[in-house]
C-alpha cells in the first residue's frame, strides 16, 4: 500500500498536485506554513494508489510517496 507525505514547509501551495490526483485525496490546508502559504495536505493518505502523479508535477519536490509493503519487507517484518 502506498502512502503520500507532503512537506508543508517546502510546499508553496500551487495546488498542481490536487489537480492531477486520480483519487482526489489532496486538498489545500487551512493552516499557513512558515512562508505564509497554504500548503497541500492529504485528506486520506492511506487511500493513495501510488501513481506518483503528484510527485511528478510538484515543482518544489515537497511530495514523497512511500510503499509501506516494500518498507516492511526490507525491515524483515513480512
Amino acid at each position: 500500500m502506498a502512502h503520500v507525505l507532503i512537506d508543508p514547509q517546502r510546499c508553496k501551495g500551487c495546488h498542481l498536485c490536487i489537480q492531477v490526483c486520480p483519487k482526489k485525496i489532496l486538498q489545500p490546508s487551512a493552516q499557513l506554513n512558515e512562508r505564509g502559504l497554504y500548503p497541500c495536505e492529504t485528506s486520506d493518505a492511506d487511500a493513495c494508489i501510488g501513481c506518483l502523479q503528484c510527485v511528478l508535477v510538484c515543482p518544489d519536490v515537497a511530495i514523497t510517496v512511500t510503499d509501506d509493503d516494500a518498507r516492511a519487507t526490507k525491515q524483515g517484518t513480512i
